[in-house]
């Protein structure tokens, strides 16, 4: 798990040719990345397991 920083990019996820940077919402750790690069994400699923700092 690597650790972020709020604010911090995660994920550049790509939509209609278009890039969007989600960004971490508060200080924690990265326990899981759900998809793969090139992978079809669907709506609504989890993209990254967070663990928030306590």
């Amino acid at each position: 798990g690597d650790k972020v920083v709020k604010g911090a990019p995660l994920i550049i996820l790509e939509a209609m040719k278009m890039e969007h940077v989600i960004k971490s919402p508060k200080d924690g750790v990265i326990k899981k990345v759900n998809y793969k690069v090139g992978e079809i994400v669907a709506q609504g699923k989890m993209l990254v397991a967070f663990e928030e700092d306590s």
